[in-house]
């Protein structure tokens, strides 16, 4: 696995469970959703994404976004 596919995969996860925990728990759990998708459009533009450096510390090899 990549660091890009695993930044791809967690995000994915985040959101589902956002969706999921909104309809089942609470509806502001939607706000964890936003806030995932708000970090990958800034994470599209200036390079900078958290998850891929804590990824990156916990050895998973490079891809090709997230040098």
């Amino acid at each position: 696995m990549t660091l890009d596919t695993a930044v791809l995969r967690f995000a994915g996860f985040v959101v589902l469970t956002s969706v999921l925990l909104s309809i089942y728990v609470h509806p502001w759990w939607i706000a964890l959703a936003a806030f995932a998708g708000l970090n990958m459009i800034q994470a599209s533009f200036t390079g900078f994404c958290p998850a891929a450096m804590i990824f990156k510390k916990l050895g998973v090899r490079p891809g090709n976004a997230f040098n």
